[in-house]
């Protein structure tokens, strides 16, 4: 990247590896860090270990670091970690489509987003595993409060989407910024993970938000382009990342049903960071990362039709769990929702009901039928019955 381009957009892009060593030594030094480091690996130790617990954390933090000059060692180091955190929360991991697609080049991942930061961690890991490059990834503003988290984020090579700017002229700058920095990233040569709308579909229904789109068409005003001349420089791909368990599914649910009942619903402080932490230490079962074909020039002639055809490679590469049957089975039975809904399951599959139905049992009616319906929400849709 030249001096200019990196003065344009240092307030947002990833650091590069001229900053990696003095971020690894602030994150060394980072009592934070190593403290929710020993939560997570020892929290089953005794109270009076954690101080000591927590010193060793982060002198071995310090070891592993100091050899560190660069993202790519970062994220080599990184792989592992990951790796093992994948192998320890999910039965199968599935990767489909990459075969179709030309590793040489840069891509645009057009993904649905389900989980905060496993969507992006879980594509990174479909194209390790595949020998293909680490993609930019696309992160809202509203997740970076925490400075370590900010800074292992844009080590991890994320870049920073400005959401919380309410001036409509500075938010207008800033997309168009932001714009130019994924299509001088994709000519550069790096691919770049974004999801299809800003925040979770916490319904599970993946719809994408003309509006991104909309944003990304921005980089093509100085130079006149058309909607699809822009989008066909981007080169999108529709990508699915599909969990059979959600581990936020509760948390999501409570969220919806106070949107229903209420009109809104506060964050708690910190919740991002709870919700984030959840859906990586979780167990999801079986996950699917399926990567499309790219959109052609007359799926993308307006934002419209864009959208729709997104929409429409998404939900092609979808498969429906036993979970979602029992789901389903669930609203009919004990709650004669979706009476008319005529449907067959496979008969090989075993419906897991009773788990679905202990996940929930302590919540209030209305989250229970709001997590089950998020859960069918899939088989559902292809009935064309999202409503009831």
């Amino acid at each position: 990247m030249s001096d200019i381009e990196e003065d344009r957009y240092h307030d947002i892009r990833p650091y590069n590896d001229e900053e990696v060593r003095q971020v690894l030594e602030r994150l060394g030094q980072s009592f934070e860090l190593h403290r929710a480091l020993v939560s997570y690996r020892f929290k089953r130790y005794p109270q009076w270990s954690q101080r000591l617990l927590t010193n060793m954390v982060g002198w071995q933090l310090r070891r592993h670091f100091a050899p560190m000059t660069t993202v790519d060692a970062f994220q080599g180091w990184l792989k592992d970690w990951i790796t093992a955190l994948i192998e320890s929360t999910t039965s199968d991991v599935e990767i489909h489509g990459l075969e179709h697609l030309e590793q040489a080049r840069s891509y645009l991942w057009l993904s649905n987003h389900r989980d905060i930061a496993m969507d992006p961690t879980l594509v990174g890991y479909a194209l390790v595993a595949s020998g293909w490059p680490t993609a930019r990834i696309a992160i809202g503003d509203n997740l970076l409060s925490n400075p370590v988290l900010a800074d292992l984020m844009r080590l991890n090579k994320s870049f920073i989407v400005k959401r919380s700017i309410t001036d409509r002229r500075t938010r207008l700058k800033e997309f168009q910024k932001l714009s130019g920095y994924i299509r001088h990233s994709l000519e550069e040569g790096h691919s770049v993970w974004l999801a299809q709308r800003e925040g979770r579909a916490k319904d599970n229904l993946d719809h994408t938000d003309t509006a991104v789109l909309k944003m990304l068409s921005l980089s093509g005003r100085d130079d006149r382009l058309s909607f699809p001349e822009v989008m066909e420089r981007l080169r999108p791909v529709p990508v699915l990342v599909q969990y059979e368990w959600d581990p936020c599914d509760v948390l999501k649910a409570r969220e919806l049903v106070a949107l229903e009942e209420k009109g809104y619903y506060e964050k708690a402080e910190g919740e991002d960071t709870h919700s984030i932490l959840l859906g990586m230490k979780g167990q999801k079962g079986k996950i699917r990362i399926c990567f499309g074909m790219p959109l052609t020039m007359d799926e993308m002639q307006d934002a419209t039709r864009m959208a729709t055809a997104t929409d429409s490679a998404i939900d092609q590469m979808k498969t429906l769990f036993p979970v979602n049957y029992a789901a389903l089975r669930i609203l009919q039975d004990d709650y004669q929702l979706y009476q008319n809904l005529n449907w067959q399951c496979p008969e090989d599959r075993v419906l897991p009901v009773e788990a679905l139905k202990a996940r929930c049992s302590e919540e209030p009616v209305a989250v229970r039928i709001r997590l089950l319906k998020t859960y069918a929400a899939s088989l559902i849709s292809r009935s064309g019955l999202i409503q009831e």
